[in-house]
């Protein structure tokens, strides 16, 4: 027993330093851990900081927001948040007629706004001190508003019931434009109708004119001519054809080759034939006739003249009181009746010796030489148009009544539309397919104006269907007179469209165009001198 013991106690002291060594030598490496990792994240939290720091301040610089601004403490963003709720209370109280509580929060924002101002000016921060009155003020100011119910909900009621309110007024503005615009458009401006008077006076004054017109013999030759270039122009105003034929010739490089045949009515056939007689047109040949000698143009074989004998019909174009003023004034035009408006669908019979002809618009200026018309091969078709359907609005479901089972039935509702206005007219085709034909069916089919409202465009559509062949669109430039054109495409169109409202000869023409018209007009012929023409 005595000598276990000893063994015991010396297996115990040799133990004992073994563990004490290790143990230090744990705790030093501990601490070396420590040290080394302490050196190795300073570094990156350094960069970090730097980097955040850098953020921050790119946000500011990016917001114009100042080291004082972004304080919890911030006096100059409590004024800022003041100004901007009383700026919403300052609208709310006009539209509850509450002006004198209106006209308080004003003079108080403008007090927080000189404080803003004055504090941006010397660069330092605003002070309790010098802001307190103003806080304190605005804040009585909105706590009142709250007690007058200026709350948040209200506030959107009554500017969606505002909102409501002035597109109401919006729509009612545009209609009255809309019709005081159309009216504008049908009136004849007194400088015209002065031309007219003076022009008609001068025919049956003048015997000299009267004989010129009638022993002109080369005339008669050249308007049966086929090789001829040959136009026409439907119109009762003077000067508006007077500057397609003037245009015409002007950009022509053979103008003695171009025959203008001019239709119109008896009230204006004198001062027509007198514009024409008593000026020359650099060789063109010009032919007035008025289509009241048709014979053949009559109610029993024109379906517009058979409608204008109805009542119901008379009613609704001349007087409108059937449907409560819903379809637009435009629609009722009354032109659209007009025989000059529908002798178009009758160019054969007004021409029966000619096999192919460009019909012109007298709302157009012609700036290139259209002999190149006359070789467009139409590829047997009737008629050589531009086509509009660039955009979906210029399709055949926007002119025509595709609810009928007659246009759904007979149409493509996305097939192009074209323009009229500057037509290629292949006659020979027109009278093998008897196109007036389809025309007169269709017309007689829209004595209920079912299938379209009025015009001449929509009847045209149906009656070309299938018969019509693209242009290049640089042959004909529409929207001169009601929208904005793209320069580049008017300085290459060869025919210019002043389709809409605004004719150039009007004093609510679109004036960047007006210049392209006005360049065919002598303004120093006596005529148009002695009817104040400018």
């Amino acid at each position: 027993m005595r000598r276990q013991r000893p063994e015991f106690r010396r297996q115990v002291r040799r133990r004992f330093p073994n563990v004490i060594w290790l143990t230090l030598c744990g705790l030093v490496v501990l601490m070396l851990i420590i040290l080394l990792s302490r050196e190795s994240t300073q570094p990156r939290s350094r960069s970090v900081l730097s980097k955040s720091s850098y953020m921050n301040n790119k946000s500011m610089e990016g917001l114009n927001v100042t080291a004082e601004m972004l304080s919890p403490d911030s006096i100059a963003r409590q004024l800022n948040d003041q100004i901007s709720l009383a700026k919403a209370y300052v609208v709310i109280s006009k539209e509850s007629n509450n002006l004198q509580f209106a006209w308080e929060l004003s003079a108080q924002i403008r007090n927080s706004q000189i404080l803003l101002s004055n504090a941006a000016l010397r660069r330092s921060p605003l002070t309790l001190r010098e802001s307190e009155t103003a806080i304190r003020d605005m804040a009585l100011l909105l706590f009142q508003a709250q007690q007058l119910h200026y709350d948040s909900s209200t506030m959107i009621m009554r500017l969606k019931a505002r909102i409501q309110d002035l597109e109401e007024q919006m729509s009612s503005v545009t209609d009255k434009s809309n019709k005081y615009g159309q009216i504008a458009a049908e009136e004849v401006p007194k400088s015209l109708y002065c031309l007219g008077v003076r022009l008609t006076t001068e025919w049956f004054k003048r015997t000299d004119l009267q004989k010129k017109a009638l022993n002109n013999k080369q005339i008669s030759t050249k308007l049966k001519d086929n090789n001829m270039y040959h136009f026409c122009v439907f119109s009762d105003n003077i000067l508006a054809t007077s500057v397609v034929v003037n245009s015409s010739a002007s950009n022509s490089r053979n103008p003695d080759r171009l025959v203008f045949h001019l239709v119109t009515d008896e009230v204006n056939y004198a001062a027509m034939k007198a514009w024409f007689t008593m000026n020359s047109f650099r060789g063109v040949t010009v032919d007035v006739q008025k289509f009241e000698d048709f014979t053949w143009l009559n109610a029993s074989y024109v379906p517009v003249l058979k409608q204008l004998q109805d009542s119901d019909t008379q009613n609704y174009y001349f007087s409108g009181n059937n449907d409560n003023g819903k379809t637009p004034i435009k629609f009722r035009n009354p032109k659209y009746l007009s025989m000059l408006n529908h002798l178009r669908f009758y160019i054969p019979e007004v021409f029966p010796s000619l096999k192919k002809l460009v019909f012109l618009d007298d709302d157009v200026v012609v700036q290139k030489d259209l002999a190149g018309l006359f070789i467009v091969d139409l590829k047997g078709n009737v008629n050589g148009a531009v086509e509009t359907c660039m955009e979906t609005f210029h399709r055949y479901h926007k002119y025509l009544n595709y609810s009928h089972p007659l246009i759904r039935s007979h149409f493509d509702p996305d097939a192009c539309g074209w323009a009229f206005g500057m037509n290629v007219f292949d006659l020979v085709e027109w009278r093998k397919r008897n196109v007036t034909g389809i025309y007169h069916y269709w017309q007689e089919k829209n004595v209920d104006r079912t299938l379209w409202k009025l015009g001449t465009l929509p009847p045209g559509l149906l009656t070309f269907y299938g018969l019509t062949e693209p242009l290049d669109a640089s042959w004909h430039v529409l929207g001169l007179g009601y929208t904005n054109v793209d320069p580049q495409v008017i300085e290459n169109g060869a025919v210019l469209h002043y389709n809409g409202n605004s004719k150039p000869w009007l004093k609510i023409a679109m004036e960047k165009y007006k210049a392209l018209w006005e360049k065919y007009v002598d303004y120093s012929h006596p005529m148009l001198e002695r009817c104040n023409f400018h």
